[in-house]
């Protein structure tokens, strides 16, 4: 029983680090694609 817990807790674990580098990885995409969207703007208006 007490592998059990030890084994969920470090799946917990493991489950909000993963979801913590998502989140970074999915912010970045979008920093990316905005910063594409402004130059084509800019791009657009010369």
């Amino acid at each position: 029983m007490k592998h059990i817990k030890t084994l969920l807790v470090a799946a917990l674990f493991a489950a909000i680090a993963l979801g913590a580098l998502a989140c970074n990885t999915v912010r970045g995409v979008g920093k990316d694609v905005q910063a594409g969207g402004s130059a084509i703007e800019k791009a657009a208006k010369k």
